[in-house]
């Protein structure tokens, strides 16, 4: 007898795969847009804080004058 090896029904996993694949591949377009559409990392800026403030003496303590 001959065998009959037709293999008509094994292309179901590559769907789903190929599905996956796609998700990832746009999830990584998204976030490529983000990156290099608005410049990468923001501007680094200089800041200046004075944080200077004036010298306040504590009060008394009650019961320690003569």
């Amino acid at each position: 007898m001959a065998e009959n090896t037709n293999n008509t029904g094994g292309g179901g996993s590559n769907t789903g795969l190929a599905f996956i694949v796609g998700a990832v591949v746009v999830v990584l377009a998204v976030v490529a847009y983000f990156v290099f559409a608005r410049g990468g990392a923001p501007e680094t800026k200089q800041i200046d804080v004075d944080v200077d403030v004036p010298e306040i003496s504590a009060p008394a303590v009650p019961g320690t004058e003569g």
